[in-house]
């Protein structure tokens, strides 16, 4: 059966018949086509390549030009996913209208389907019904959202108290009423994810939230162990690549110090013929 481009009615249909949703990361054209083929059904070029691609300490310091110009490289690698743009820091904090106009860099420039808003605060909700009345989707993301950690007191699980776990549940039916498409979860406990679920008509995606979610997201970083600095709890490493790739740059270097590197085979000859014509 030939493979469809992945839609948001696929996500809703998918959340009904009880079918997980599969979410990863992308920020480069070679590693969005291998998750597109490998059949995920949405990519989502987080602003952690803040932290991950570019080497900044948090996320807050990426800028709209690095997410565009990151999110058209993984549009290229691209056919079927549901491609997300996350909007970095700052980058509808300002006003609706410069809101607006960032969100639509992400469909105009640089092909993805829809955007990613963290929080649900009152002016983040007045926000995303303006992005959303302008014909653009959005994915809301509630728990640990990174661009607020400091203001949260640091990268930890959210919602622990009953009162914490409320005004997430309540954030969360907010993001749907303002007609956020889906909303991620991260780093909440388990089974306050359960209720939101269960509570949701739209799809959650979770990171850190659980099994009950109707999908998991993961930042391929991680889970394919290329990101050293930190592993969080919630994630499984399905490879270390990064030892690999070290082992292998270290042979390079051994072999072209050693003059074992280029050998025969890498090699090209000319005819001695040809060669003597050179002089």
């Amino acid at each position: 059966m030939e493979r469809k481009k992945v839609t948001i009615p696929d996500l809703y249909r998918k959340k009904h018949e009880g079918k997980k949703i599969t979410m990863l990361t992308a920020y480069d054209y070679p590693v969005a086509k291998i998750v597109d083929e490998a059949g995920i059904d949405m990519i989502l070029v987080g602003d952690s390549l803040g932290m991950v691609v570019l080497g900044y300490d948090s996320t807050v310091p990426v800028t709209m030009d690095e997410m565009i110009h990151h999110s058209k490289a993984v549009r290229r690698g691209t056919k079927y996913a549901f491609l997300v743009g996350d909007m970095p820091f700052m980058s509808f904090q300002v006003s609706e209208e410069e809101a607006v106009r960032n969100a639509g860099r992400f469909l105009k420039e640089a092909g993805c389907d829809a955007i990613k808003l963290e929080t649900a605060e009152p002016r983040v909700l007045e926000v995303t019904k303006a992005i959303i009345e302008a014909g653009i989707p959005v994915l809301g993301h509630l728990g640990l959202t990174p661009q607020s950690a400091t203001k949260l007191g640091g990268l930890k699980v959210q919602g622990k108290d009953a009162e914490a776990a409320k005004k997430i549940i309540n954030s969360a039916i907010a993001l749907k009423e303002a007609g956020c498409f889906a909303v991620v979860l991260e780093c909440i406990p388990e089974k306050i994810a359960k209720i939101i679920t269960e509570e949701l008509s739209i799809p959650t995606i979770g990171i850190g939230a659980g099994k009950d979610c109707d999908g998991q997201v993961l930042v391929i970083n991680d889970m394919l162990g290329l990101f050293e600095r930190f592993l969080p709890k919630f994630v499984k490493q399905y490879v270390k690549l990064a030892p690999q790739i070290l082992d292998a740059v270290k042979k390079y270097r051994q072999e072209v110090e050693a003059g074992k590197f280029p050998a025969v085979e890498h090699t090209f000859a000319i005819k001695e013929e040809e060669l003597k014509k050179v002089g």
